[in-house]
């Protein structure tokens, strides 16, 4: 019988993962450790451990620097939409910034989308008032 730890992709699960899933997958799937990760942000291995286990949310500045290393989107790690660990692999190559900049254009899309939205709702009220 094998101790080795499952990889991610095996008992990750998008439709319920938390944050700190959403972390440790990408930081799998980059093939990162903790601790590696932690040195790259400046910050100790224990504080990486409590974002994944979701005992702490790191800042605003932390999570875009996250994205930035792991190559997933800011709003991929926060709430589970857009560019996730599936991407990792075809962003690895990218410049700098390629891939903030697309999870804030699959951001603008879901904003305008929902925006769309409550127009249409908004237009249909209007003409049920005549």
């Amino acid at each position: 019988m094998s101790n080795e730890k499952p990889d991610s992709t095996e008992f990750f699960n998008e439709d319920v993962a938390t944050f700190g899933d959403r972390l440790e997958a990408a930081r799998n799937a980059k093939g990162i450790t903790t601790q590696a990760l932690a040195q790259k942000l400046g910050v100790k291995k224990k504080t990486v451990k409590a974002w994944e286990n979701d005992t702490v949310e790191p800042r605003a500045n932390r999570i875009q620097m996250l994205a930035g290393l792991l190559n997933v989107s800011i709003i991929w790690l926060i709430n589970g939409e857009a560019n996730g660990t599936e991407n990792v692999a075809q962003s690895f190559d990218r410049p700098e910034g390629v891939n903030d900049t697309l999870g804030e254009i699959a951001s603008l899309k879901s904003t305008l989308s929902h925006a769309l939205e409550r127009l249409e709702n908004l237009e249909t009220r209007l003409r049920d008032l005549n």
